[in-house]
């Protein structure tokens, strides 16, 4: 069936930090660096396919939401993520950007209200991340397909658990919608 909306985590999966890319997780950059976003996006980089599969995506007519989980009270984390879909250029292509809560179903959550909210069910949805607690299993907690991108780190993560839906980088989607 094909998607009309997919759901994308940011960390990870749109942006990594340029020193270490998919060999560890993303977060340790917010620990080490000022907590001043602009000097964080500084030390991140797009990752390859990104913009040319979220253009592509945009002209087919399939709408994209950016659900990034950040740690700070609501307000502050919605301007952190905005400043980053900004910095990279990204605000066009996306329909909705949120951050969501520090808690594992919270992305579920948001994506049960969005589509609640468009009034489209949830098997015509995606969501793609690279974290399986954190974007796979919340997505398919609520019954929405997902997709993780491989990473070093995730490889380690998820040692014995059975995630079939795996792809190697953001553009191998266009084989899952």
């Amino acid at each position: 069936m094909k998607k009309e909306i997919i759901f994308f985590d940011g960390d990870g999966t749109l942006w990594y930090p340029q020193k270490t890319k998919y060999q560890e997780k993303p977060h340790w950059i917010y620990s080490l660096h000022s907590k001043d976003t602009r000097i964080q996006c500084k030390h991140l980089m797009m990752i390859p396919t990104v913009l040319s599969t979220l253009e592509k995506l945009k002209k087919m007519g399939i709408i994209t939401i950016l659900l990034s989980t950040h740690p700070h009270p609501p307000e502050e984390a919605d301007s952190i993520i905005n400043h980053k879909a900004t910095y990279f250029k990204l605000n066009d292509l996306f329909d909705e950007i949120h951050a969501t809560r520090e808690y594992h179903s919270s992305k579920g959550e948001f994506i049960v209200k969005i589509l609640k909210e468009r009034g489209i069910p949830k098997n015509k949805a995606l969501m793609i991340g690279d974290n399986y607690r954190w974007d796979y299993k919340p997505a398919r907690d609520v019954g929405v397909d997902a997709l993780l991108i491989e990473s070093e780190y995730m490889k380690k993560d998820n040692q014995g658990k059975r995630i079939k839906r795996i792809i190697k980088k953001l553009s191998d989607i266009f084989n899952h919608i």
